[in-house]
C-alpha cells in the first residue's frame, strides 16, 4: 500500500506528538496526553494539523498510531484482574522466576510482583513432553470446574500457559475451548502469544497480554469509533515492538506487543536518518516528557531481541524486572525525561526519576498545579528555554514557578542557589542517560565513543551535546521534526511481523524436511500478518537462534532464505561459528562430543520500503551570525555565557554557528554547548560537531 497521505499518532507519557505526512511534506503538533481520554489527545492533535494542511479526516490515506498505554498499564498494575490457568504443579512458577539473581549478594532482593496473585492461579492435570508428545491426558472435567470459578470470581481476562505448550499447543487450545463456552471473556493462550522456550518467561508473557487486553482493546475501539464519527474512512495500523506495523485487530487480541511501540518508532527514524547519510554506527537517543531511549543501529538497522524487561526494581539491572517475550527492538529506558522529578535523596544527593509530573499536572513551570520541580524547570532556569515560545507557544511557561518548585524542593535543602540547584539537576539527568549508554554499549560489546549520535524527541536536542560531551562522541545529528520523531518513524515503518516457534534440533540429527516444513508454517502466519496492509513485495529474514549443547542461552545466525537439503549443514554450523567468534572472541568447535544445535527458529516478513533520499554530511562551508542572544548556563564552563539564538528555518544548508548557542523551532530546541558548532545539512538536519572538526 502507497499513501500521499499518511498521519502518525504516538502516545507518549507526557506530550501526544501528531505527524501529518501530505505528499512528502510533514506538518506535526503535540499537545498534552489526556490520561483519562487518551484518544481526545490525538484527535485534538489531527484537528491542528489537518488544519494546518488544508485537508479533512476524510483525506487521509492511513493513520499509524504507538503508545505507551499498554507500558503504563503493567507498570502502575492497572490492568484486568486476571485468571492464570497452567499445569497441576506449575502454580507459582511467575513468582519463583529463575535461580538466577541480578545481585546475588543482597539477601533483601526486591523483584516485581507477579501480575496474577497466586490466589487467581489455577492448576488442571494433563502434561505434554519436552518432545511434544502427551504424557496425561487433560483433565476435562477439572477444567469445567476451574471455569465455573471464573465464571462467578469477577475476572477480566483469562491467561492460559501449559508447561511444553510451543511444542504441542493441544491442551490450550482444547482448554479454551472448555473455558470459552462457560465466560465471555478474553482468553490468551501462551503457544500463540509467545510460543518460545522457558516457561516463566512464556508464562509472564500471556500473563501480561491478558492483563492489559480488556483496556487495550477498548481503547482501539474508542479511537476507531472517534475517528469515523470525524469522517475518516481509512484504515488504522499499529507499530509493534518490533518496528513492523499489524492491523489494529491484531493489536487488540496481541497487545503485549505493543509495549515498546512508541520507542520502536524512535529507533526506525534513527535508523532511516543512519542510511540516509551511510552511517553504519550509530546510537539513537530518545528523550521525551517521562523517558529516555538509547539504542543501538548497525549497518543501517537498530539491534533487535526476542525478550526484554519492564518494571525494573534495580536501575539497569538485568534481571530485576518483569520479563516480556516478544520480538522487540533492544534498547535500554530509564526515567529520566522532561517530567522527571527532581528530589533530594536521604544521604543529601539530587536524584531524578523514575517518577514523572507527566502531562497532569506536568513540570512546576507549567502552571497547571505541579508543585515539584522536573527537569523542565531545571532546563528553564538554565536558560534553555524560552518561556514564551514553548511548544510553538502554545504553553507559556512560569519562571517563578519553576525556581521556587527548585529551592523549595532541592536548593534550599543543599544551601543552593535556585540556579546552582537547577545545574546539579542537570548534572544528575545527563549523567544517568550517559551511564545508562555506556552500560547498553558495554553489553553489546561496543564502544559508545565510535557512534554518531542521532537524538530527538522534545528534550533531547536541549541535552544532546553535553551528553556527547560525557561520551566522548564527537558528532551528533538533529534531524528535522526530532521533537516528533517517533511519530515520524511510524510513517516510515513497514508492513511487518516476526514469527517465532521454539524447537531443539542438533545438527548431528539435522533433518531438513522437518526445518522448511517449519519454516514454511513460520513464514505463512508472518506472511499473512503482512497482507493485512499491504499487497507489495515480500522480504522475509530468517535467523536461527544456536547454541553449544548444555549452555544456556542462545546466539542469532542469519540463515538464506531458502530451502535446506541435507548438505547445509556445514553451512549452518559455519555461520553459528562465525557468528560465535564476533561474540565471544573464538569459537569452541572441535572438542569431541560437542553437539551444536537449533534452540529457536525466527521468520521475520516485511514489506519493501523505498529507500530515503542519500544525502552527504557537510562540516559548513560560511558562518553565520546569530542575530540575537540570551544569557544560557553553559554546563562544560559550569558559567552563565551570552548565547546566539537562531531560527532553525533562518539557516541554509552548510551555514556554520558557533557554539554556544540555542537553536529553536516549534516542537524542540537545539542546545549547542561552548565546545559544539552546529551545521545545517542538505536534508534540514543539524550536525552539532566538536570546534576542532573542520
Amino acid at each position: 500500500m502507497t499513501s500521499s497521505i499518511r498521519l502518525g499518532a504516538d502516545i507518549g507519557g507526557t506530550f501526544t506528538d501528531i505527524a501529518l505526512d501530505l505528499r512528502g511534506k510533514i506538518i506535526s503538533t503535540k499537545v498534552l496526553t489526556n490520561y483519562t481520554a487518551p484518544e481526545q489527545a490525538i484527535l485534538d492533535g489531527m484537528d491542528i494539523v489537518l488544519a494546518d494542511a488544508g485537508i479533512g479526516y476524510a483525506d487521509l490515506e492511513i493513520v499509524i498510531h504507538g503508545t505507551t498505554l499498554a507500558t503504563n498499564a503493567l507498570i502502575e498494575r492497572r490492568g484486568a484482574r486476571t485468571a492464570f490457568v497452567t499445569t497441576e504443579g506449575f502454580r507459582d512458577v511467575i513468582e519463583m522466576r529463575t535461580e538466577s539473581r541480578f545481585d546475588q549478594y543482597d539477601l533483601n532482593l526486591t523483584l516485581p510482583t507477579p501480575l496474577v496473585p497466586r490466589e487467581d492461579r489455577f492448576t488442571v492435570a494433563g502434561r505434554i513432553g519436552a518432545q511434544g508428545q502427551e504424557l496425561a491426558a487433560l483433565d476435562e472435567a477439572a477444567l469445567e470446574a476451574i471455569a465455573d470459578q471464573i465464571a462467578s470470581g469477577g475476572y477480566g481476562a483469562v491467561a492460559i500457559g501449559f508447561i511444553h505448550a510451543y511444542l504441542n499447543p493441544a491442551h490450550e487450545a482444547r482448554a479454551r475451548e472448555i473455558i470459552g463456552a462457560k465466560v465471555d471473556l478474553p482468553i490468551s493462550v501462551s503457544s500463540e502469544v509467545s510460543p518460545q522456550m522457558r516457561e516463566f518467561e512464556r508464562f509472564n508473557t500471556v500473563c501480561a497480554n491478558a492483563y492489559v487486553r480488556p483496556q487495550m482493546a477498548s481503547y482501539l475501539d474508542r479511537l476507531q469509533v472517534r475517528l469515523a464519527e470525524k469522517g475518516a474512512t481509512c484504515p488504522v495500523f499499529m507499530i509493534h515492538s518490533g518496528g513492523g506495523l499489524v492491523s489494529v485487530e491484531t493489536a487488540a487480541e496481541f497487545p503485549v506487543r505493543l509495549v515498546e511501540s512508541g520507542p520502536a518508532g524512535g529507533a526506525i527514524f534513527a535508523a532511516d536518518v543512519a542510511r540516509r547519510f551511510g552511517l553504519e554506527k550509530v546510537v539513537s537517543y530518545d528523550m521525551g516528557g517521562t523517558t529516555a531511549k538509547i539504542c543501538l543501529i548497525e549497518d543501517f538497522a537498530p539491534k533487535t531481541a526476542r525478550s526484554f524487561e519492564v518494571a525494573r526494581t534495580t536501575r539497569f539491572a538485568k534481571g530485576s524486572g518483569m520479563p516480556i517475550s516478544i520480538p522487540v527492538i533492544e534498547m535500554i529506558e530509564i526515567g529520566a525525561g522532561g517530567g522527571s522529578i527532581a528530589w533530594v535523596d536521604a544521604m543529601g544527593r539530587i536524584q531524578t526519576g523514575p517518577e514523572s509530573a507527566a502531562s497532569e499536572p506536568g513540570p512546576a513551570c507549567y502552571q497547571r498545579g505541579g508543585q515539584r520541580p522536573a527537569i523542565t524547570d531545571a532546563d528553564l532556569i538554565l536558560g534553555k528555554l524560552d518561556p514564551d515560545n514553548f511548544a510553538g507557544g502554545a504553553i507559556k511557561l512560569s519562571t517563578d514557578l519553576a525556581a521556587g518548585a527548585i529551592a523549595a524542593h532541592v536548593g534550599d535543602r543543599l544551601g543552593l542557589s535556585a540556579q546552582s540547584a537547577a545545574f546539579g539537576i542537570g548534572e544528575v539527568v545527563d549523567e544517568n542517560m550517559a551511564n545508562a549508554a555506556r552500560v547498553h554499549a558495554v553489553e553489546n560489546g561496543k564502544n559508545i565513543s565510535d557512534n554518531m549520535m542521532v537524538a530527538f524527541g522534545g528534550a533531547a536536542p536541549l541535552h544532546a551535546a553535553r551528553l556527547c560531551e560525557k561520551l566522548g562522541i564527537d558528532r551528533c545529528l538533529i534531524p528535522p521534526g526530532a521533537g516528533v520523531g517517533s511519530a515520524i518513524g511510524f510513517l516510515k515503518a513497514p508492513f511487518g511481523y516476526e514469527s517465532l516457534a521454539s524447537r531443539i534440533i542438533g545438527l548431528s540429527t539435522f533433518d531438513a524436511a522437518t526445518v522448511n516444513g517449519l519454516i514454511a508454517d513460520l513464514k505463512t502466519t508472518a506472511e499473512g500478518f503482512v497482507r493485512q496492509g499491504t499487497e507489495g513485495k515480500i522480504l522475509c529474514e530468517i535467523v536461527a537462534f544456536m547454541r553449544y549443547r548444555g549452555q544456556g542461552w542462545e546466539i542469532p545466525v542469519p540463515l538464506p532464505d531458502r530451502a535446506f537439503t541435507a548438505a547445509d549443514v556445514e553451512l549452518i554450523r559455519t555461520r553459528f561459528l562465525d557468528a560465535y567468534a564476533r561474540f565471544f572472541g573464538r569459537a569452541i568447535d572441535g572438542l569431541s562430543g560437542l553437539e551444536i544445535e537449533i534452540v529457536t527458529i525466527s521468520v521475520k516478513a516485511a514489506d519493501e520500503r523505498p529507500a530515503p533520499e542519500p544525502a552527504t554530511l557537510t562540516h559548513g562551508s560560511r558562518s553565520f551570525s546569530a542575530p540575537q542572544s540570551r544569557a544560557v548556563f553553559d554546563p562544560s564552563s559550569a558559567s552563565v555565557l551570552q548565547t546566539g539564538i537562531v531560527a532553525r528555518d533562518s539557516l541554509a544548508p552548510g551555514d556554520r554557528v558557533s557554539g554556544p548557542a540555542v537553536v529553536v523551532e516549534r516542537e524542540t530546541s537545539t542546545v549547542v554547548t561552548a565546545p559544539f558548532d552546529v551545521v545545517m545539512q542538505s536534508d534540514g538536519s543539524l550536525l552539532m560537531l566538536r570546534k576542532e572538526i573542520v
